[in-house]
């Protein structure tokens, strides 16, 4: 569990999200075919991001977006040609699936890309400047390559880790009580902070140990950028891992059957850190009694320093106010979970 489940589940995640759009179906329809408009459809086939299907006229591409056959559709008029050539406005009309909010923003942003390329490229063969009124020239810090992968991943090795660290510790201790093997803990002479500590060690390193396969995994197979250092990636780990091992025992000290530690481990720890921990939904975009809650979730504070030290590198403006509170959360769950045990078998 320790090694295995982090690499598989950051393999399906890692492969299976993405905020990326390829190869999306898109339905050009062509009024008058002519030079001007094949060198337009030849520049959108050319695209990484769309995968174009011809039909004859916009009914029929509108009834296959309604079939979702396609999801977006370019519709190019029969004076397209005649305005682009007098250096006017093109009559480009480009409709939209707009059921999936933000995919249709992604689509929208790829098509007006390709528009720019395609405007600029006629400019330079004419050797006349783009007609445009404004020439943008962005320039995009700590992920160039507008890849979501890369902001994705180190937000997955928190999710994994979260689950992998409240979910080792609950199901191990739970399954010790079942099996009664802490009754024979609690006979002895061991003090319960001896046996916590005992307990609590090795899977902190073999949380540790899941941590370094995770992130060794994310620069070698995924490539994603890793700009920080790793003394601060150890550090703010091992204080994100103590309060996950935390909550954890907590768990488990609640729930000794392992069924209901694991259900409870995932309602808790898991999905929280899934949802509000800023690793897909923003949290700023949240209402502010949601944006009150994301507090009490250590993913948050954890996803945000993986960003920044994976990404941008030590922004100690970052992770500081986040790794205190990983210590402050750290030490609350460990502590809650101390007073909650005793050597007592009910």
């Amino acid at each position: 569990m320790a090694f295995l489940l982090p690499a598989f589940l950051l393999l399906i995640f890692g492969y299976g999200v993405t905020l990326d759009a390829h190869d999306v179906p898109v339905a050009l329809v062509i009024d008058h075919p002519d030079a001007v408009t094949a060198s337009f459809s030849g520049k959108l086939a050319h695209s990484p991001y769309f995968s174009p299907r011809a039909f004859a006229t916009i009914g029929t591409a509108e009834k296959a977006m309604a079939d979702h056959e396609v999801t977006a559709i370019v519709w190019l008029r029969e004076d397209f040609t005649r305005k682009v050539l007098s250096a006017g406005a093109a009559p480009l009309g480009v409709i939209v699936n707009g059921m999936d909010a933000n995919s249709a923003r992604i689509i929208e942003g790829y098509l007006q890309q390709v528009w720019m390329n395609w405007i600029e490229a006629r400019a330079a063969e004419r050797a006349t400047p783009p007609p445009l009124p404004v020439a943008v020239q962005p320039t995009i810090r700590f992920n160039p390559a507008v890849s979501s992968r890369d902001y994705l991943i180190p937000g997955l090795i928190a999710m994994i880790m979260t689950l992998t660290g409240a979910l080792l510790t609950a199901l191990v201790m739970a399954r010790e009580w079942e099996r009664g093997t802490l009754e024979a803990l609690m006979v002895t002479r061991a003090t319960i902070r001896e046996i916590l500590i005992a307990k609590l060690l090795p899977y902190f390193l073999l949380g540790m140990g899941g941590m370094a396969a995770s992130v060794a995994m994310a620069v070698a197979l995924f490539h994603v950028p890793f700009h920080g250092s790793l003394a601060v990636l150890t550090g703010t780990s091992a204080l994100f891992l103590l309060a996950a091992l935390g909550m954890g025992l907590l768990i488990s000290s609640l729930a000794r059957n392992q069924f209901v530690a694991g259900q409870i481990a995932i309602i808790t720890t898991y999905l929280p850190a899934f949802i509000l921990s800023g690793f897909i939904f923003d949290i700023g975009s949240m209402p502010a009694p949601v944006r009150v809650v994301t507090h009490v979730v250590p993913a948050r504070y954890f996803v945000s320093i993986l960003q920044t030290v994976f990404l941008a590198g030590d922004v100690w403006a970052v992770i500081l106010p986040n790794a205190l509170a990983l210590a402050a959360m750290a030490a609350i769950f460990l502590g809650v979970a101390r007073m909650g045990a005793r050597k007592r078998l009910d």
